[in-house]
């Protein structure tokens, strides 16, 4: 006899003259049984101020946004975990956009309720209203987060409208019968709490029918008291059944997938053969593989066998393939779907063709500072990408990272990388730790500080002069320091006296970069590029402006010889 599942039914109804120009939006989503049970239904409602000139881009895109980054979290994410994260993420990128436009913004309020097991999460920012019907009882579980500002009433703590956000979240049990209604700010004030009521159980099998009589009823309300009707809408779920107590059980936190076995050159597993085992840590195994099928090379990566009972590295190995899949840059390493499905825990990244800096630097001794600031300003790019993100890498060094074939700068290996919103815990230190510090780590991370944006900042600039000076800027590596006293021996050695092409503002931007004090280093990564950008600005324009100067000459002074010549030759033959 099978189990019973969760089951939802839910409808839907518009108010607005004109769909294109509505500034709300909504949806239901309902995944197959698989991934039901491990992220649950989703019950979304956005909506932006009138006064917001791309109010539709923004109400659409929250709500497409988080349906699709939510449900790509592991499996092993609880939903506080997953949805916390995916509107961090979704909210910094709204603030980021609304920055570059003239005129609107990406802000919109947003309430997300997410439908797991015998639970039901709510996630709310702004002024969106959630009420629950249960028999008789109508209340309603959302705050209004509102401003008054000159007779003005505009939505708080709303998605997009700053860098951080404050989430309201609820978790409460359900039960079959229970009733959702979505709607949105516009609507308070024309239907009393009984006429909902009666609305919605006039006939509460059809629920598209119950929300249109809902929107026809608050249309007509709103316009015998004088104002606007033109952007209404409501949304009804109904809780049709719950799934047996025993189906709710979560697995094991890193799935259900097994560890892969070691394996050697020559060994198949899952349809690939390992050509090359590239690397084996007390954490992982990295192999260069190819699919026998399709010839595709490829580099797997797995966790080490010896992690069997670690879950806390596991649930971070997992981690890792999330962060890699969100991050869109050509200068970051790819992941790769298998064309077959898993049968042990793994993830799969392009191969790139190519080799490390380190290898890189030993081969071309000689090279220009011009091809060296080049390589540069491309990390740059894959950090910044990373930070788009609101992720660290904590671990950018020259071994992480591969020059291809063609010059391009690829980033790789992400052991250490966490988001921004976990990197305050005790745990993100002792990952990085069990990683391993490099002499390329920033300070904070041996003294036990805060870390953030700044301290890959560091490993990046520490990087770039080992790449311009081919030594460390301290004699004293960072990642050896025991208490902050040791901070005082952190003097930085001039770049210029290792390599004289390093110009002086060159050498004054990565001392700062370099400032064992996080907080004196540039504030942006943009501001750190653009300084390492402005020597190859100049050597072109140097390169370009004696010579369109010295063309005139040389041809004036080949005239004047070709004259001299010819007054010569004349003065002997006379």
């Amino acid at each position: 006899m099978s189990s019973a599942q969760l089951a939802l039914s839910y409808g839907q109804a518009f108010v607005a003259p004109d769909r294109r120009r509505h500034r709300s939006s909504m949806s239901v989503r309902f995944p197959e049984p698989a991934l039901l049970h491990a992220k649950g239904a989703s019950a979304l409602i956005s909506d932006s101020t009138s006064r917001n000139a791309m109010a539709k881009q923004a109400g659409d895109l929250s709500v497409r946004g988080f349906l699709t980054d939510y449900y790509s979290t592991p499996d092993h994410w609880d939903v506080k975990t997953s949805a916390t994260r995916v509107l961090r993420s979704l909210n910094s990128w709204c603030y980021s956009q609304s920055q570059l436009v003239t005129e609107g913004s990406y802000v919109s309020s947003l309430s997300a309720m997410v439908f797991r097991g015998r639970d039901a999460h709510l996630f709310h920012m702004g002024d969106t209203v959630v009420f629950r019907l249960r028999g008789a009882e109508f209340e309603q579980l959302t705050h209004d987060h509102v401003t008054d500002l000159g007779g003005y009433r505009y939505p708080s703590r709303a998605l997009g409208m700053d860098n951080s956000i404050d989430i309201e979240y609820l978790r409460l049990p359900i039960k079959q019968g229970d009733l959702f209604l979505f709607t949105t700010q516009a609507v308070l004030g024309t239907l009393m709490p009984s006429e909902y009521v009666q609305l919605i159980r006039q006939d509460a099998s059809d629920l598209n029918a119950a929300c249109d009589r809902l929107a026809q009823e608050a249309v007509s309300r709103a316009q015998a008291r004088g104002y606007g009707a033109e952007q209404f809408c409501f949304q009804l779920v109904r809780i049709d059944q719950l799934p047996d107590e025993q189906s709710d059980s979560p697995g094991r936190p890193y799935g259900d997938l097994p560890i892969p076995p070691e394996l050697s050159t020559g060994d198949r597993l899952d349809g690939m053969e390992v050509r090359a085992v590239l690397s084996r840590t007390a954490q992982s195994r990295v192999y260069r593989v190819i699919d026998v099928t399709t010839g595709r090379e490829m580099v797997m990566k797995a966790p080490s066998p010896e992690l069997s009972n670690r879950n806390a590295y596991l649930e971070h190995f997992l981690l890792q393939q999330w962060v890699v899949e969100r991050v869109k840059s050509p200068f970051v390493v790819r992941v790769i779907e298998p064309s077959r499905p898993r049968r042990y825990l793994y993830y799969l990244m392009a191969y790139v063709e190519g080799e490390t800096l380190a290898e890189w630097a030993r081969r071309h001794p000689q090279a220009s500072l011009t091809q060296r600031l080049d390589i540069a300003n491309q990390l740059g790019k894959a950090i910044q990408a990373l930070h788009h993100r609101d992720v660290l890498h904590q671990q950018i060094h020259p071994g992480n990272v591969m020059i291809d074939t063609h010059g391009q700068v690829v980033l790789t290996d992400f052991s250490a990388c966490q988001q921004l919103d976990a990197i305050s815990s005790k745990d993100n230190h002792e990952l990085v730790r069990q990683v391993g510090l490099t002499e390329h780590s920033a300070p904070e991370y041996a003294l036990d500080d805060t870390v953030g944006r700044r301290s890959d900042q560091y490993s990046f600039a520490s990087t770039v002069y080992w790449l311009l000076a081919g030594e460390l800027p301290y004699a004293l590596p960072p990642h050896r320091l025991h208490g902050h006293t040791d901070l005082e021996q952190l003097v930085y050695r001039s770049a210029r006296t290792r390599n004289p092409e390093v110009t002086p503002a060159l050498d004054e931007a990565l001392r700062r970069a370099l400032d064992p004090q996080r907080a004196l280093r540039f504030r942006r990564m943009s501001e750190f590029l653009h300084a390492l950008r402005q020597p190859l600005s100049t050597e072109r324009s140097g390169r370009t402006s004696p010579r369109r100067l010295r063309e005139p000459a040389n041809f004036w002074q080949g005239v004047a010889g070709i004259l001299l010549l010819l007054l010569v030759l004349s003065w002997l033959l006379k």
